[in-house]
């Protein structure tokens, strides 16, 4: 028993993770109804920013405390990510108004290859670390419920303790704020909203600011975990499974969906893994979000999908 609560535990941590990702897809798939592909050059510009200004902030300053060096890098990262925002609302969507989702959608793609090429050039191409400070050691805990207690990572309990700290501040935001209900009416209809007053071009701007903020913590975390590489970029490829299980426009719904995903990985692999001969967690998320897709394909918080179908004689 003591073995599955730790398993159980762990695909938790790793599934907050997941719903990190996932909701800088939510965000902007709210504000502008295309899917952002952007999203995982996102985290790897936000990322490369942070690990390259801890670096140079004590030259620049004079500053070698690396606490203070982290928290002038992590202000750094977060105003170039707003830069970022303001420039793609500036150059890209606000001659996108009123386009078509495809439209849009290549927009992102465009804007995916920009900012991985800007990272390359501005930051280098090499390997960087983060240092957090976050703890990778294990501990032992509930060892007086479990003979020999449950192993838990320091460094992947604070990442989750972290992520849930900014998915519950988001999930307020949107929930009980003029400027979160704004966006909601944004991605339901672009025209109607103009049409009651909602300013389009600074609705774009908060919401891509805002997912810079989250590519930021999310690259930081998996930085500090894997290292700053742009193999970062396919970070946001595991956070597909959980927006299609979630639903594309449900906050609630990339929580629950990050979570499923995160516990559905680790049990499967361990339990089912040695019947199959492993390699059930990387596939695992893929074939649930193909079922959903088939069966389901708004997903479980996503709204539902109405077709009609107009018979004629033939």
């Amino acid at each position: 028993m003591g073995f599955f609560v730790e398993t159980l535990l762990g695909g938790l941590m790793a599934g907050m993770l997941y719903s990190l990702v996932a909701l800088g897809f939510v965000l902007i798939y709210k504000a502008s109804g295309v899917f952002n592909f952007a999203q995982g050059a996102m985290v790897l510009l936000a990322a490369l920013g942070m690990a390259r200004f801890a670096q140079w902030i004590p030259g620049w300053t004079g500053i070698h405390n690396p606490i203070a060096a982290n928290v002038l890098a992590f202000i750094g990262a977060g105003l170039m990510m707003f830069g970022v925002a303001w420039l793609i609302e500036r150059l890209v969507l606000r001659h996108l108004v009123n386009q078509e989702g495809t439209t849009l959608l290549m927009a992102t793609l465009g804007i995916s290859y920009f900012l991985d090429g800007m990272g390359q050039t501005i930051f280098g191409g090499d390997i960087y670390t983060i240092d957090i400070g976050m703890p990778k050691d294990p501990i032992l805990v509930l060892e007086s419920l479990f003979e020999g207690g449950i192993l838990i990572n320091k460094e992947d309990l604070y990442a989750a303790l972290l992520a849930a700290v900014l998915v519950t501040l988001l999930s307020i935001f949107f929930q009980k704020t003029a400027t979160g209900r704004a966006l909601r009416a944004v991605a339901d209809d672009h025209q109607a909203a103009q049409s009651i007053g909602i300013a389009l071009n600074r609705i774009w701007v908060i919401v891509w600011c805002v997912a810079g903020v989250v590519a930021l913590v999310a690259g930081m975390i998996w930085g500090s975990k894997l290292g700053v590489q742009f193999s970062l970029t396919t970070v946001a490829l595991r956070a597909l499974p959980v927006v299609i299980l979630g639903g594309l426009t449900s906050v609630p719904g990339a929580i629950i969906g990050g979570l499923i995903i995160g516990v559905g990985e680790k049990l499967s692999e361990v339990y089912l893994g040695p019947y199959v001969g492993g390699g059930i967690e990387i596939w695992f998320a893929y074939v649930l979000a193909l079922l959903f897709l088939l069966y389901r394909p708004q997903g479980l918080f996503g709204e539902k999908l109405l077709i009609a179908y107009e018979i004629r004689d033939q």
